[in-house]
């Protein structure tokens, strides 16, 4: 019998090593943890998607809601805790993660979507589509360590949209690049979100974007859900919070 959720997390926790707190000396030389580096970005929590929903994640810059949407992405390992995605496939959408920077933008399609799980011959079917998207023209081949902040946003936007996964997973990039492609990539999102099976996880500050895109909304403070719910209520309270 099938799931009727397309993600579960339950009593999710992830924490990881304070690496300002030490130098390398100080690591080396010491022969046990010392609590006080360890820091807990997510602190058991727990929700549930079906098929079709959007949810929103919302919360003060240190809340854990990047460190958690990269666990369910795979980046990131649970200290405790499970995430089952029920055998669907996901993808992640945030500027800065997974380009190999000595290989070329091209390279990187293949690599990205293969870490995504997809086949090399899926890959190579939507190449085409994904290099036009991304309106890179020759620099396609020339190494991704040589484009700017903006052909960089382009080309990770181009994979994670066109790449058809079940589960989106959206990291404060709504839309990218210049306005000619902020228009194309925000049109590209709503469109994406509005496929009926496909479930989205948004992490925003933006309470209108949340508030019009969104089915369920997520308040997580310091590591915590504070609370799930109907848009406008969880978005009301978190402003009040906020004030």
């Amino acid at each position: 019998m099938m799931s009727e959720y397309s993600i579960e997390v339950k009593d999710l926790c992830i924490s990881y090593r304070d690496l300002k707190a030490y130098s390398i000396k100080k690591m080396l030389l010491r022969g046990k943890k010392n609590e006080k580096d360890i820091f807990q970005a997510v602190k058991n929590v727990s929700f549930a998607l079906e098929p079709g929903e959007v949810l929103g994640i919302i919360g003060k810059n240190g809340s854990g809601k990047s460190t958690m949407l990269k666990s369910i992405a795979g980046i990131f390992s649970a200290d405790s805790g499970t995430i089952d995605l029920h055998g669907h496939s996901v993808s992640l959408l945030a500027i800065g993660v997974g380009f190999q920077k000595q290989l070329s933008g091209r390279e990187n399609i293949m690599l990205s979507g293969m870490l995504l799980g997809f086949s090399e011959e899926y890959i190579q079917e939507r190449m085409d589509d994904i290099i036009e998207f991304s309106e890179l023209g020759k620099f396609i081949d020339k190494p991704v360590r040589t484009y700017s902040s903006g052909m960089y946003s382009k080309l990770a936007f181009s994979i994670a949209t066109t790449l058809e996964s079940d589960i989106l997973l959206i990291d404060e990039v709504l839309s990218v690049g210049d306005e000619h492609f902020k228009k194309k990539s925000a049109a590209r999102t709503k469109q994406l979100i509005q496929n009926k099976n496909r479930t989205v996880i948004i992490v925003s500050h933006n309470i209108s974007t949340l508030k019009s895109m969104c089915t369920k909304v997520m308040w997580m403070h310091e590591g915590e859900v504070v609370k799930i719910g109907e848009p406008a209520a969880v978005l009301k309270e978190y402003k009040e919070f906020m004030k």
